[in-house]
């Protein structure tokens, strides 16, 4: 039975499969999947950008957008008969339904979500090990991912195999500690003394201990049910904000400011700008 949202869909296909006509569009023609790639990650950084402002409309464009990619990459492929939009959908739609037993199949309901995850996350498991592939809770996870992110997703992985502090608060301690022992690796160093690199410092060292607690940050986000790439951006964009309304508020270049009139002009503009929104962690 046709619906709005098939015929939608059924829009959005037929207007790329006569892009891809020979009489369509030249740089739609010339396209390959490879090439379609880099836009995959452009278009869903734009998306993500919209959600996180709460722009409805540009989040409506940009999820449209992504749409059209995909579509254009399946229906490239599908002229040298790689595969098609109906196969990648089957696929899909079939392990959502293979991997939500607690849903479509006879296994009890979650009774969370973290119960849903580690549902998910076993039979996921059993199906890599019955194809012979690494079977690792972690595996699966691309190593094109940014940092935080993937940091975020190796500590949901993690959990989702029962490896996890029972509290917050486990997750806390442990970025505690690893201050603790990058403060331990940078002690030879007088700080007060350096102005751009601790020499005389272990750097391998340090940067192995930085590492950690900037992972062990990502991974305590998780715990609070915040996304660890999500909280840098919107940090970066108030620091962004504010530097602007500093820049805008002092006479002539930062360079020619001591560093107490510049942070008395920081300051300034954090008031200017405005906080971070307050939230609570349970909306």
């Amino acid at each position: 039975m046709s619906t709005p949202r098939a015929a939608a869909l059924e829009k959005l296909l037929t207007v790329v499969d006569s892009l891809r006509e020979p009489d369509g569009c030249p740089w739609d023609r010339k396209q390959t999947v490879t090439t379609m790639a880099k836009y995959v990650l452009e278009e869903g950084y734009e998306l993500v950008e919209a959600i996180e402002q709460g722009d409805d409309l540009a989040t409506q464009e940009e999820l449209g957008d992504l749409l059209m990619v995909l579509a254009m990459i399946c229906r490239i492929a599908s002229e040298g008969e790689r595969f098609d939009i109906e196969q990648a959908a089957e696929t899909v739609a079939e392990k959502l339904v293979r991997r939500h037993p607690h849903v479509f199949g006879d296994q009890d309901a979650a009774e969370d979500a973290e119960a849903a995850l580690a549902s998910w996350e076993s039979v996921k498991s059993a199906e890599r090990e019955a194809k012979g592939v690494d079977a690792s809770a972690l595996a699966g996870l691309p190593l094109g991912l940014p940092a935080l992110a993937r940091a975020a997703r190796t500590c949901e992985k993690a959990i989702g195999s029962g490896f996890r502090w029972d509290t917050a608060a486990g997750a806390f301690a442990k970025v505690e500690e690893e201050l603790g022992e990058l403060r331990a690796a940078l002690a030879p160093v007088d700080l007060d003394a350096v102005k751009v690199r601790p020499v005389g410092a272990d750097k391998d060292h340090v940067e192995a201990e930085l590492g950690d607690l900037l992972m062990a940050s990502a991974f305590f986000a998780r715990y609070l049910g915040l996304d660890p790439e999500a909280c840098l951006r919107e940090a970066l964009r108030r620091f962004e904000s504010r530097f602007r309304e500093m820049e805008s508020s002092l006479d002539g270049p930062i360079a020619e400011h001591d560093l107490p009139a510049l942070m008395a002009a920081w300051e300034a503009a954090k008031t200017a700008t405005g906080a971070a929104p307050a939230r609570n962690l349970t909306d």
